[in-house]
């Protein structure tokens, strides 16, 4: 659960495939996931996540101690290469990583019917699609959009090439274009992948985004805050719209105070410009939260604000409304299509600190009665929509899509030289 969103969706799709009956696999690279007694078997396949050592005062750590020798191994030699000119290589590398370990296991024998990658998007990938695996993807949002915010942040040239040497933008899309089918998380999502990656609309599933709605629901025990507004985001990240969020804050009544789950530290914007503007005494940073503590957040609050200049799904907004907590957030990204769904809040403009104010200061003119009311839709509708259990049910149906297709054209299954009589005698359960 530490890996980020896509580690969690990861673990939550794995355990729903599980509880529908399938056999599942996992491939998965560090950091490593919590452990998943559903999967059938589960390969840490190693990296050595030299991007993330990149910046270390010694150097010496970029070698494979207590070999490093093995830094001329070509995968390796090409990481560390790779990392020094700037570029990502990981994505790449895992796809190659995934494919030595796969192709042994096809060659004794074992079968797969379909590979289901999470958006790393490496050329390996199509290597494994030759061989005869119908395969699909998860892109959440392209890469390219990632591009386009940290082009929009960068003020030299060289941070400019900096950005243009990160993202493996063209690698994804060319693979994104050669696969069997592409899931993505919203509508908005589903036009940029078409637009930025070039893959035709007709392979591209919106199956939505998985939430854990038995984590996240209401607490009865959790009484109920007047003027406590509630953001999880990080304030560095100028895309979640931090700074317009206090100035909002400075618009309404000093009863209104702010919670903002973040990595706290002394120069932390909130502490900063909240000074300029004269609210730093009005908001609380928690610094990182187990989730229990979260849900307990969420159900505290008297309201979620989600500021974001863009969100691919707006994941913090589907939570609180789980958690039956009223939202308000930018019509930004998928934020709109998420309310639409829940109907749990309402939208101001993006980067408007006015129209922000004004519509939490619409909601905060509401009983209470009325909020609770609003929040207990929320949450059905939430849960009808984005449990994962729904999300599981949503993507099989993908991948049945991808088998029919195969079985009218070629086998939908893997071949190898291996007798399918010998590995189903291998294998009676599958």
């Amino acid at each position: 659960m530490h890996s980020g969103g896509q580690g969690i969706y990861l673990w939550f799709l794995a355990r729903e495939l599980a509880r529908l009956g399938h056999a599942v696999s996992v491939l998965v690279g560090p950091p490593y996931p919590d452990p998943m007694p559903f999967a059938r078997d589960l390969s840490r396949l190693p990296n050595p996540q030299l991007w993330g050592k990149r910046f270390h005062p010694d150097s010496a750590v970029l070698l494979p101690w207590p070999r490093p020798l093995r830094a001329f191994e070509p995968l390796y030699f090409y990481e560390l290469a790779a990392t020094h000119f700037g570029f990502l290589p990981e994505p790449f590398t895992f796809s190659v990583r995934a494919l030595r370990a796969l192709v042994p296991r096809l060659r004794a024998g074992e079968r797969f019917d379909l590979l289901h990658d999470v958006q790393s998007l490496g050329y390996g990938l199509l290597a494994l699609r030759a061989i005869g695996l119908p395969l699909v993807t998860t892109i959440h949002h392209p890469l390219s959009v990632d591009r386009r915010a940290s082009f929009a942040r960068d003020r030299t040239l060289r941070e400019a090439l900096g950005t243009m040497e990160f993202y493996p933008v063209g690698m994804q899309a060319f693979v994104a274009r050669r696969l069997d089918r592409v899931l993505t998380s919203s509508e908005l999502s589903r036009r940029e992948i078409r637009k930025d990656f070039g893959v035709a609309d007709s392979r591209i599933r919106n199956v939505g985004n998985g939430l854990d709605t038995e984590l996240f629901r209401p607490l009865a025990a959790v009484p109920r805050a007047s003027h406590e507004l509630l953001c999880v985001g990080r304030a560095s990240d100028p895309n979640k719209g931090i700074d317009t969020l206090l100035e909002a804050l400075r618009l309404l009544p000093p009863e209104v105070r702010l919670t903002l789950v973040d990595e706290d530290h002394p120069l932390h914007l909130a502490r900063t410009r909240g000074r300029e503007l004269g609210v730093a005494e009005r908001v609380t940073i928690t610094g990182r939260v187990p989730q229990a503590r979260l849900v307990e957040l969420y159900n505290r609050a008297t309201l979620v604000v989600v500021p974001s200049r863009y969100e691919g799904f707006g994941l913090p907004a589907a939570e609180a409304m789980a958690c039956g907590t009223p939202v308000v957030a930018s019509a930004a990204g998928a934020l709109p299509e998420l309310l639409r769904a829940g109907g749990g809040g309402t939208l101001s403009r993006v980067a408007d600190p006015a129209s922000l104010a004004a519509a939490i200061g619409g909601l905060l003119a509401r009983s209470a009665d009325a909020r609770a009311a609003l929040g207990r839709e929320a949450r059905a509708r939430v849960v009808a929509a984005y449990s994962w259990a729904r999300i599981a049910e949503r993507t099989v149906e993908a991948y049945r899509e991808v088998l029919a297709e195969r079985a009218r054209g070629r086998p939908a299954r893997s071949t190898t030289s291996a007798r399918d009589g010998a590995w189903r005698a291998a294998h009676p359960a599958a």
